[in-house]
């Protein structure tokens, strides 16, 4: 291999890359745009296997020469069209709904550590404190609960006196403790 061929390549492909990759990527963001803000949102794990799958399909688009336009705008709409599937699948089924995503799972609760779920998640409590203080919260005493979502994130309740008792069921019930 020479050092022209290392570091400059075929003037065809660079031209193909550049062609073809402006298409895909003006392609993908008509798509994303008509298929609304769910696509990118990664809400729960479907979700973010979409977003990365498609950067992927992007990706082949411009390096893989045997990859035409055409083929990777359609599996840009496959993606997007299974997504779209499943979200609407996951709105009218409770059981495909549970099928499809993890449930919140409860790790901290009233100054108390849920070591079962800790363990469950393949967490501990140093990435709990990371969180509280990504939070803003100065200390775990001002914390009633922390929360592994469906996607992935934490998230901190800090206590309130200003909470009822109603609303800590409304914000906690879809939460496995």
């Amino acid at each position: 291999m020479t050092f022209e061929d290392m570091f400059l390549g075929d003037y065809e492909v660079i031209i193909r890359t550049a062609v073809v990759g402006l298409l895909a990527y003006i392609a993908l963001v008509v798509i994303v745009r008509f298929s609304g803000k769910r696509t990118l949102s990664q809400l729960n794990a479907f979700d973010f296997i979409v977003t990365v799958a498609l950067g992927s399909v992007l990706a082949t688009i411009l390096l893989d020469q045997d990859v035409s336009l055409l083929q990777g705008v359609t599996a840009y709409l496959i993606l997007v069209g299974m997504q779209y599937v499943i979200s609407k699948l996951t709105l009218a089924s409770d059981k495909f709904d549970d099928m499809v995503k993890s449930e919140p799972k409860l790790l901290y609760y009233h100054d108390e550590y849920l070591k079962e779920n800790l363990k469950k998640e393949r967490l501990n409590t140093s990435e709990i404190h990371q969180a509280v203080r990504a939070s803003g919260t100065a200390n775990m005493e001002n914390v009633k609960a922390v929360i592994l979502e469906s996607e992935g994130k934490i998230s901190v309740i800090p206590k309130s006196g200003e909470a009822s008792q109603s609303d800590e069921r409304d914000i906690l019930k879809n939460v496995k403790k």
